[in-house]
């Protein structure tokens, strides 16, 4: 009778898809070894090295608008926070509110849109940082990445600003095997055609980008070129006292160093599509695209993400000649000297659902990193095609 009494109430507390909804945590880990979105299915991970977490991450799936009549579609985003977790969180905040209004007001999903969206988020934030600038002075110079990935009428589209990166597996047929397709533009100083766009942009600056301790850097002091926040690198009037000397430059700025404008591409799905993964730089300082596509496609859907992550953490514990259970002992703060914050989101392409002109799905959202973690699971809803 008890254990009876027991399985009804397990069944009551069950997420509405059949999944944990709220994410586990080991220690630094937090992970979300699958759940459902409305193209297929998802996997989350995160581990913190910083002393506070700067990466944050999210994954929304159902309407893409403020309107009932959609459009249907899943979206992705990782931001890869620098100088601090304010930017990263803020853009977690309000991307995807900005770009769903933007939606709602055009009536469709598109590059020009999420340019928008990114735009409008960039002026939020910079507004916060005028209205702080007096008390907290040094929010001018955080910054982070950000990638964003969205799934609508069977066309994916791909921005970022950044060098965090999306990557997708695709199925090749005759050879039997699945190939790592590098989806995004990273915009990184140590990439040469990167250099050189900044000199294009900055003819009258010889030091655009400086050599430091054998890292590229724009002006000595960031390794990207675009990202939301970073503002003491695009508007003058942050770039003085009292922020601190460091980040001052000597000659004053004529035109906005960095950039907030992300590269945006779109992409028609294929049938032998069959995942994508967006992640932080922190992933791929230890792991090629291959070698990430490999470990998911030769593993179970199920725990995808912090199979990413373990994998990477195995290569910066190898690399420092030290074992991986060592490593996991090391607090945030110090682990910091042995790798990044490090993000991962593997999205799954069930090509059935992706296609569908009408198809019914939860709406999930979910917020990786522990900071204002939620997952909800609502009614089914009756979707165009995505």
């Amino acid at each position: 009778m008890l254990s009876r009494l027991i399985n009804f109430l397990k069944a009551c507390w069950r997420p509405a898809d059949g999944f944990d909804s709220a994410g586990r945590q080991e220690a630094l880990l937090w992970f979300k070894d699958i759940g459902h979105h409305i193209n297929g299915e998802y996997s989350m991970a995160v581990v913190q090295a910083n002393m506070l977490l700067e990466d944050q991450s999210q994954i929304e799936s159902g309407s893409l608008s403020f309107l009932d009549s959609g459009p249907f579609g899943t979206f992705v985003g990782v931001y890869d926070g620098h100088g601090g977790p304010e930017t990263s969180r803020y853009v977690n905040d309000n991307l995807f509110h900005n770009l769903k209004r933007l939606v709602s007001e055009q009536h469709s999903m598109s590059a020009d849109v999420i340019r928008k969206a990114f735009q409008a988020t960039e002026e939020g934030f910079l507004s916060i940082v005028a209205k702080q600038w007096t008390v907290k002075p040094q929010l001018a110079a955080v910054g982070t990445c950000c990638l964003v990935g969205v799934i609508c009428h069977g066309t994916l589209y791909i921005a970022n600003a950044g060098d965090s990166r999306a990557v997708l597996g695709r199925g090749v047929k005759a050879a039997g095997e699945v190939i790592a397709i590098q989806l995004s533009v990273e915009h990184n100083a140590s990439i040469e055609s990167i250099r050189q766009e900044l000199h294009t942009l900055h003819p009258d600056d010889p030091h655009i980008v400086v050599l430091k301790h054998n890292v590229w850097r724009v002006k000595g002091l960031i390794q990207i070129s675009r990202s939301i926040g970073d503002v003491y690198l695009k508007k003058a009037e942050f770039n003085r006292e009292p922020l601190y000397a460091k980040f001052r430059l000597r000659d004053p700025i004529r035109r906005p160093i960095l950039s907030s404008d992300p590269s945006i591409s779109a992409h028609e799905i294929q049938p032998h599509d069959q995942f994508l993964i967006f992640a932080s730089d922190g992933l791929w300082e230890h792991l090629s695209n291959q070698e990430a596509v490999d470990i998911v496609q030769s593993n179970p859907h199920n725990g995808s993400a912090k199979r990413l992550v373990k994998a990477a953490l195995q290569e910066a514990a190898k690399k420092r000649e030290m074992r991986y259970s060592d490593l996991k002992k090391i607090e945030r703060g110090v682990r910091r000297h042995f790798h990044d914050d490090i993000t991962v989101v593997v999205v799954f392409l069930d090509s059935n659902l992706v296609s569908k002109a009408s198809i019914k799905g939860p709406t999930v959202s979910m917020r990786g990193g522990g900071i204002n973690l939620s997952a909800k699971t609502l009614a089914p809803l009756a979707a165009t095609t995505t």
